[in-house]
């Protein structure tokens, strides 16, 4: 991590921007659309205040399947070289998503958002985050050994940098196991703690 901490701060960084990016995007909403959100934002908190919704297991698979795909589709991005700009994407519109999340729940919670969203996004992504950035950074470090060593020089060799980027790969996979299990037998819990504390100015929840 020390050989590559610019990468991994430029990472960082595009991330930042992502989320402040999806921030910002709320206020670019009509009313109409911020109301639909808001909506559905507030059905979502009663259903787990009341324990309605899927089981924790289908929850967990869910949501590891859904950090797999990601986390595949980064590993392939950055085998095929070409892909090292759609890596930058990807973690622009993972700070993007959450950002926005975290938005909307301000704009409609006001100051409890802020809590709201401290207990119940943080914590999964304190885990998956630092792991979609370790992953992107060392995909785009194999992309650019790559381009400097194979395409350009001709030198170094193959199989040891790949080895490399599938095992970091594999071991932040079970970051976000640890995520996807936070997702779906702490999150839920937490949300129906946390829910009764809400009092959003429009009265949806």
């Amino acid at each position: 991590m020390r050989a590559h901490f610019n990468l991994y701060l430029f990472v960082a960084v595009l991330f930042a921007v992502g989320g402040i990016f999806g921030a910002l995007l709320v206020n670019a909403l009509t009313l109409e659309q911020q109301q639909e959100l808001a909506s559905e934002v507030g059905h979502y908190v009663q259903s787990m205040q009341i324990g309605l919704g899927a089981t924790a297991e289908d929850i967990f698979w869910e949501r590891f399947f859904f950090h797999l795909k990601w986390l595949m589709l980064i590993w392939l991005l950055g085998v095929t070289v070409i892909g090292i700009p759609g890596i930058l994407v990807l973690n622009f519109l993972k700070g993007a998503l959450i950002g926005f999340s975290i938005g909307i729940l301000i704009q409609q919670y006001e100051w409890k958002g802020i809590f709201f969203s401290f207990v119940t996004l943080a914590p999964q992504n304190a885990i998956a985050v630092p792991a979609l950035m370790i992953t992107s950074a060392a995909s785009i470090s194999f992309g650019v050994y790559m381009v400097k060593n194979r395409l350009l020089q001709q030198s170094g060799t193959l199989l040891p940098q790949l080895g490399a980027l599938t095992s970091t790969a594999m071991l932040m996979l079970l970051l976000f196991a640890g995520a996807a299990l936070v997702e779906a037998f702490i999150s839920p819990a937490v949300i129906g703690w946390a829910a009764p504390y809400l009092s959003p100015r429009n009265g949806m929840v």
